[in-house]
């Protein structure tokens, strides 16, 4: 059992440096055509963008069911697949889009950065010259700063917003920008 845990802990890992560069490469992309409905506003409950979300289960479902009828252990690397795919629901749609009928916004420590990178992700308009491709690691929100002020000098990011929050034109001095 020890080693089935560990499969899953291992894919959950696995799938988040995946994930980096499927969002990165694939969803920033030539996948654009699905995702763009992320970065724009929502007008109902679903985006296009949930349809990659559908994809990744539908593996997910094909390796549960492969390896529970033999081909072992792909069931652990589909439940590991799973347990990834609820921590992006909850860190990814949750806490950072809102799409819950709460909100809290974290004021210190891991969920802060992760909410900060993410939001500096939409901060700028279109698929290019994005920064923080991960949905449950986030670098340091000052590197990421940094690197959108050299991908972006003098290019307008999106009107209006404040690249460390997404939030409309908030001062630096700010919880959240701190």
């Amino acid at each position: 059992m020890l080693v089935n845990a560990l499969i899953v802990v291992v894919t959950v890992v696995l799938m988040e440096l995946f994930s980096i560069a499927a969002h990165k490469y694939v969803m920033h992309g030539f996948g654009w055509g699905w995702h763009r409905s992320h970065h724009e506003p929502r007008t109902g409950w679903f985006e296009k963008n949930d349809l990659y979300a559908l994809v990744f289960a539908g593996i997910a479902i094909a390796l549960i069911f492969y390896g529970t009828r033999g081909a072992h252990p792909l069931e652990w690397i589909g439940a590991g697949m799973t347990a990834y795919g609820f921590l992006y629901f909850v860190a990814h749609d949750g806490l950072v889009h809102r799409r819950w009928p709460f909100t809290w916004v974290p004021r210190r420590g891991y969920l802060k950065r992760l909410y900060q990178a993410h939001r500096m992700h939409h901060a700028v308009e279109g698929k290019d010259g994005a920064v923080s491709f991960g949905f449950l690691y986030a670098p340091p929100v000052a590197e990421l700063k940094r690197r959108l002020h050299v991908l972006h000098q003098g290019a307008p990011r999106r009107p209006g917003r404040d690249a460390a929050t997404g939030r409309p034109d908030a001062p630096a001095s700010s919880a959240d920008a701190r």
